[in-house]
């Protein structure tokens, strides 16, 4: 089954049961193509096991795991940021699993009580639109953004849905609010963010469409999304790593408690996070792996020639913090910026 919601009737005219098969489902952000690619591969390997997945933003994913917690319909959460992961972990939505490539994760890329594993280090970027901008006049920054000049050019994805764009708000604030001692700061530079804002995109599909219509030419973004759209739909997008620093998100896996499936869970969980699977992940879909265990000779020569400066960020203060500063985000800042 490609995703969730196909009828039972097309099964039963190919002669097999929904009993025949196994069905795994997969809450993910990872987008169609590296989530199709990885269940035809592990059905492929497993004919037995059905591979349904849902491709959402990392915060519905968590929401939506949240509300069904009395009665889970995913078996597996496979994408957001550490910080989510750890709220869930808190709230007792993740089951306890130490994969067999513990060792291979450095203690910052994993939960220390085993809910949830670090796969990739996924960096945060400017994106823009190469058929309106040259490099030479793309922000190079985050502050460059607030330019008047790129007011209403300027298109984002919902923070409120979206794990990278609530890492990419919750920094900058946190960035602020420790030049200042003043948490206002934060929410005063993106009220001007806002105000050379065009529009919010319910989710990256439109994001993407918006941006390659020109309907805007700048956005904030991550890095693996912006080069996998380029390479495999033609999109005229290049980007820029903001010379100051970019929040390096630790990218996350993780069992949903209370499935009725671990044991299937579990191997799903160890063959998509196989040394195998994340070169793979690495070369056709641009991640860059969290295990320090995968040779460089082994991946692309990209990953090598990133030149990454991390933002200085304080992660358990973040991950206690984000929800209440997106809360207040939504009420006093967005569509505000103008007035």
């Amino acid at each position: 089954m490609r995703c969730l919601g196909i009828s039972c009737l097309i099964i039963t005219l190919f002669g097999c049961s929904s009993e025949d098969r196994l069905s795994l489902t997969v809450y993910s952000p990872h987008g169609k193509e590296m989530l199709r690619a990885f269940e035809q591969q592990y059905e492929a390997s497993y004919p037995d096991v059905d591979v349904q997945w849902l491709d959402m933003g990392s915060q519905d994913a968590y929401d939506r795991i949240r509300t069904e917690r009395d009665n889970p319909q995913a078996d597996i959460w496979w994408g957001a940021p550490s910080t989510t992961f750890a709220n869930a972990e808190a709230e007792g939505l993740l089951e306890q699993f130490v994969p067999s490539w513990d060792g291979a994760v450095n203690p910052q890329f994993k939960s220390p009580l085993g809910y949830w594993y670090g796969t990739f280090i996924t960096p945060e970027v400017i994106m823009y639109n190469t058929r309106v901008l040259k490099e030479e006049d793309v922000p190079k920054d985050w502050d460059e953004l607030l330019d008047p000049k790129w007011k209403d050019k300027i298109i984002i994805r919902n923070p409120l849905a979206s794990g990278t764009m609530r890492i990419i708000f919750s920094a900058i604030i946190q960035r602020e609010m420790k030049k200042s001692g003043d948490v206002e700061a934060g929410f005063r530079w993106l009220r001007r963010l806002d105000a050379n804002t065009k529009t919010y995109t319910a989710d990256p599909t439109q994001l993407y469409l918006k941006i390659a219509r020109e309907e805007g030419v700048l956005t904030l973004w991550n890095l693996p999304d912006v080069v996998i759209q380029v390479q495999k739909n033609g999109y005229p997008f290049g980007y820029v790593i903001p010379r100051g620093g970019t929040p390096l998100t630790t990218d996350c896996i993780a069992i949903v408690k209370g499935t009725k499936k671990l044991n299937e869970a579990k191997r799903f969980y160890e063959f998509v996070t196989s040394k195998e699977s994340m070169i793979q992940q690495a070369k056709e879909f641009y991640r860059i792996p969290a295990r320090n265990d995968i040779p460089s000779s082994e991946l692309p020569s990209w990953i090598a020639k990133l030149k990454l400066v991390p933002m200085e960020i304080d992660w358990k203060s973040l991950a206690s913090e984000e929800k209440n500063w997106m809360k207040q985000w939504n009420e006093q800042v967005r569509g505000r910026g103008k007035e």
